[in-house]
Formats: C-alpha cells, sequence, structure tokens
C-alpha cells in the first residue's frame, strides 16, 4: 500500500472514529501513529510520538492558551462578564433595537476573553430576560445574541489563532493585529442587520427607558478597567512591547486584581476559575498534541502536498477551489467545535491554499469566521441548541433569525476576498 493511500485510509478511519464520538484529541493520535508505524516504522513512530506533542506544547506561544483561558474564566465567575451587557444596555437600551445592539457588542467584548460558547452561557442568562422584559422579540434577541458572540472568536487575542499559528508557523500577533479591522467590519454588519430589521418591524424591538447620564456612568464602574486591559493587550502587541504569551499573562493577573479590587473575588471563585482553566486547558493539550501527530502523518504520507499538486492541475480557478474548501468549513463547523475542526483539516488544507498563492495570515481570519459561521447554522449549530437550551426558545424559532447574520458573515467573507488589504494592512505595519 503506497504512502498517499495510507494517509486517505487513516483519515476515512479518523471520520469514523469521530463520528462514532471518540474524543477527536485521541482519535487524531491514535490514527496519526499507527499510520506513521505503517509507512516508516515502529521506532521512528515512537521517537515521533514522544518527541511532537512535547516540542509542540512546550512552546512558548502555547503558554498564552492556558493566560487567556485563566483572564476568560476569571471574569465568569465573578460576573464581570455580564456587566458588559448591563453597560451596553444602559448606553443603547433607549434606542429602537438598543438591547438587541447592546447584546451583538456586549458579545463581541466578550470574546475578547473567552470563547461564543461562554458568551452564549453568559448572555443568555442575562440578556434574554431583559428582552423579555421590554417586548422585544425572541427570534431577534436570540438570533443577534449569537450573531454578537459569533464574533468572540475573531476579536483578538484569540485561542483560535494561537492554535492556527502553532499548527502553521505563522505569527502570532500578525494573526491577533489582523483580526481587528475585519472584527470592526463584522460588528458593523451585524449592527446594521438589527438597525434595518427593526427600521422595516418596528414591533421587533420596542425603544427600552430613558437612562440618564449619571447611571450609564456608574455602569462603566467595572467595565472601564477591563477595556484598559484589552487595549493595552492588543496595543502592546502590535508596538512589540510584549509578545502574545506575556500578553496572556497581563490578562490573567489584571482580571484577577480587577476582580479582586471590585470585591467579587472570593477563595470558591478562583478555586472554579482555576480548576476551569486546569480542564480546558488539558482538553486543548490533548488536542494540540493529536493534531500533530496527525500532521505528521500526512507528511510522511505525502497526502497534503499531493492534494496540492492534484488541485492545481484542475481546470478551476483559485477562487473557486477557494469557495470549495469554504463550503466545507461551513459544514464542518456545524457537527465540530472549532478547535477540533481547526486541528482535523489544517494539515490537509493548509497546503492547498499556500499553493494557490494565498496569503497564510488572511486565511486564517477567513477560517475563524467561517468556523464561528457554523456554529449557529442549522442544523447542527451548536451554540444555537446551547442557547435554546437556556432561554427556552425553539431551535427552530432562533434558525429563523439566525440565516440574516450568516448572509452577514459571507457578506464580510467576501469583502475580504475582494481586498485583502483589509486584513494584511496592520500586519505589514507591525
Amino acid at each position: 500500500m503506497s504512502p498517499e493511500l495510507i494517509g486517505v485510509v487513516a483519515t476515512i478511519i479518523l471520520l469514523i472514529l469521530i463520528y462514532f464520538r471518540m474524543w477527536v484529541g485521541l482519535a487524531m493520535l491514535f490514527v496519526g501513529f499507527w499510520g506513521v508505524v505503517a509507512i516508516i516504522g515502529w521506532h521512528p513512530a515512537l521517537i515521533l510520538a514522544a518527541s511532537v506533542p512535547y516540542r509542540n506544547v512546550g512552546d512558548y506561544s502555547f503558554a498564552a492558551i492556558p493566560m487567556f483561558i485563566m483572564m476568560g474564566a476569571v471574569l465568569f465567575h465573578t460576573g464581570i462578564a455580564s456587566d458588559l451587557f448591563y453597560a451596553a444596555y444602559k448606553w443603547l437600551g433607549r434606542f429602537r433595537g438598543g438591547l438587541a445592539i447592546a447584546s451583538a457588542l456586549a458579545g463581541a467584548i466578550l470574546g475578547v476573553v473567552t470563547d461564543s460558547m461562554i458568551a452564549v452561557i453568559t448572555l443568555g442568562k442575562v440578556a434574554i430576560p431583559e428582552m423579555r422584559k421590554y417586548k422585544n422579540d425572541e427570534t431577534l434577541a436570540c438570533s443577534s445574541l449569537l450573531a454578537g458572540a459569533s464574533l468572540a472568536s475573531l476579536i483578538p487575542p484569540s485561542i483560535g489563532f494561537i492554535l492556527y499559528a502553532l499548527l502553521t508557523e505563522q505569527s502570532v500577533g500578525k494573526l491577533f493585529i489582523g483580526a481587528i479591522i475585519p472584527g470592526i467590519v463584522l460588528t458593523v454588519i451585524v449592527i446594521l442587520i438589527i438597525m434595518v430589521r427593526t427600521w422595516l418591524n418596528p414591533d421587533l424591538a420596542p425603544k427600552g427607558p430613558k437612562i440618564g447620564l449619571k447611571e450609564k456612568m456608574i455602569s462603566l464602574k467595572y467595565v472601564w478597567p477591563l477595556m484598559v486591559i484589552i487595549i493595552l493587550i492588543i496595543t502592546g502587541i502590535y508596538v512589540g512591547a510584549f509578545t502574545p504569551t506575556e500578553a496572556g499573562a497581563i490578562g490573567a493577573i489584571g482580571s484577577i486584581l480587577i476582580a479582586l479590587i471590585s470585591g467579587r473575588l472570593t477563595k470558591k471563585k478562583l478555586t472554579d476559575s482555576i480548576l476551569e482553566t486546569a480542564q480546558t486547558t488539558a482538553m486543548i493539550v490533548l488536542l494540540v498534541s493529536g493534531g500533530f501527530i496527525f500532521s505528521s502523518l500526512m507528511s510522511v504520507s505525502n497526502l497534503s502536498s499531493s492534494l496540492g499538486e492534484f488541485v492545481i492541475t484542475l481546470q478551476l480557478s483559485k477562487y473557486a477551489i477557494f469557495s470549495i474548501i469554504i463550503l466545507i468549513y461551513i459544514l464542518l463547523g456545524m457537527f465540530f467545535d472549532i478547535m477540533a475542526a481547526m486541528m482535523v483539516t489544517i494539515p490537509i488544507f493548509f497546503p492547498v491554499i499556500t499553493s494557490l498563492g494565498f496569503d497564510p495570515i488572511w486565511f486564517g481570519i477567513i477560517l475563524v469566521i467561517v468556523m464561528e459561521m457554523g456554529m449557529i447554522t442549522p442544523p447542527f449549530g451548536m451554540n444555537t441548541f446551547i442557547l435554546s437550551g437556556i432561554s427556552g426558545v425553539p431551535c427552530e424559532k432562533i434558525f429563523r433569525g439566525v440565516w440574516q447574520f450568516v448572509i452577514g458573515q459571507l457578506v464580510c467573507i467576501i469583502i475580504l476576498t475582494i481586498y485583502p488589504e483589509i486584513v494584511l494592512f496592520l500586519p505589514n505595519m507591525m
């Protein structure tokens, strides 16, 4: 059996194991190891299994992951993350559709410190009851919250970008900075969709009560220190004052200090935050280890380069091939967590993308947008099911409002494809 055929068979076995609900990291580790054994033998495979995960998990850049997870965990368990919605509500609730916009913005800001799933859980418990209280349409309320939370993996700092950088040997800092303008563009698109929907049908979101300036300023009491930390992290990475790993440490320590000074950090909340950080990091370590072993299989089987050569010989434009890959990622996003899908597919698709001449930093930004899109689209959008469970709103009712935001995300991808400078401008200035 040729190495390329072994790679194909191994990929099929991997998909079967994942279908039967084997942990993705463990499945990649198992399939990758035995595939390498079949191609180059026991001894090299054992050396590979011992060295590759250690070398990559022990990478300095990987240390940023537990730091940012700790930052998000502390803010979540101490309730400071919920303050983001209340502050946005105080400032925007007076306008028609203001609560929906507040949910989207709070999700976008919360995405700086956590992932989309935690953003949905946090805001779902806080925002949906408030929007019901002021007679906002449930479909609009839930879909706008999901659209805002889907920005979580795009707006830096993002764990998805760190994993992508490790897998493709790209700069974490450039990915973080490259995502800033696309994040703003997508946030504006989400807000415009909400405004148009409420303008066409004012009954969807009546105006909220008028709130005085004093109350608005008080709402920023615990939010502004967090915003200072976020700005410090992004600015520091951009000017080269510190690395993304150091930025993660600053974020973790900063979130603990905010919680401590505000009197919200108890022993139990700190313990819960540490345990959550350890559990999530352990999951990612297994995922990364399996991902790199499977990537090694793709390398020794020569499947990735063969696929790239095959794609080049097709009588299709590079944008047609790119569109097919995007469609595959949208479908994968419906079934997989973004990190798991990235680990499985990057070793296969990344060589194809680079062989077509696309910029790897640009593709990383597009990839994250597409994967987050899959988290909210029917029939298996994971975040939609989570929000349905929290809010009690049927999934089919939420899905009816989501498609407009999915179109907005596709428009954003088209804009970034036509004008890649939107992504590459800031990284090239670093």
